[in-house]
């Protein structure tokens, strides 16, 4: 167990420690990682780059941190204080505006969801930037939250027990993505957010609150509503359960 020398408070620690113990059990990183952490200045994705930059140290070995951002286009100067707090950072970055919100949105996709659109078009071009980059690992912020969302959608719409993994290995190995956050609740993540004073970016897509997530999240809150501890049960079980998957066996 490690000793931090500089006072956090609980949710902070909480942060720290949590990802902490995911990035050790599941041996996330090594030596020389070069890590991309895909941060759209939302709360999720900024905590994870503030524990992440914690993160390098504490751990025993030498990792590098690449802020990866693309914005959506419907504010176009909406990265301006994430940029400013990367740029203050010292943080190696890649900030890059695109249509690909807009576009999801249009005509131009009639096919497909405007939130499985723009995801795909990003998560392309996030592996073309690490690849171009010569990163190792591309980090994302998904929570316990999202967990937990993620295993009822596959389990009453596709009929697979499935959750989120912590992390997944691309193009033969060489590129693995990963999920430091994803044992933490989003309450706690939002509380240590707040404490840190990050300049946090307001999420402007319009179909932000309508995506089949949060549309589960709804349904969820009503299971837990009516069940004293219920969410907390489910929280402990999915945690230990992904947990349990991605960890070595001796």
């Amino acid at each position: 167990m490690f000793i931090m020398s500089k006072k956090y408070t609980y949710a902070q620690e909480q942060c720290i420690r949590s990802a902490g113990k995911v990035m050790q059990k599941t041996n996330m990183l090594w030596p020389g990682a070069r890590v991309g952490v895909a941060c759209s200045g939302g709360v999720d994705s900024f905590v994870l780059l503030k524990v992440l930059k914690i993160r390098q140290g504490i751990v025993p070995f030498p990792f590098e941190l690449m802020v990866l951002h693309l914005n959506p286009g419907f504010e176009p100067e909406s990265h301006t204080p994430l940029f400013k707090w990367v740029s203050k950072e010292g943080l190696a970055s890649h900030f890059e505006l695109t249509d690909y919100g807009l576009v999801a949105h249009s005509n131009m996709n009639r096919s497909k969801s405007p939130c499985f659109r723009c995801a795909w078009l990003r998560r392309k071009h996030l592996f073309n930037l690490c690849q171009s980059y010569h990163l190792t690992h591309l980090a994302l912020g998904h929570n316990a939250d999202d967990l937990l969302a993620t295993f009822f959608l596959n389990l009453c719409n596709n009929g697979r027990v499935q959750g989120m993994q912590m992390h997944e290995m691309f193009f033969g190995g060489s590129l693995r993505l990963i999920r430091p956050l994803l044992l933490l609740e989003k309450k706690t993540i939002a509380t240590a957010a707040k404490q840190w004073q990050l300049p946090i970016i307001s999420n402007a897509c319009p179909s932000a609150a309508t995506t089949m997530r949060r549309a589960m999240e709804a349904k969820l809150g009503i299971l837990t509503g009516e069940a004293k501890q219920a969410r907390a049960s489910m929280y402990h079980a999915l945690t230990r359960w992904q947990l349990e998957l991605e960890t070595p066996k001796s």
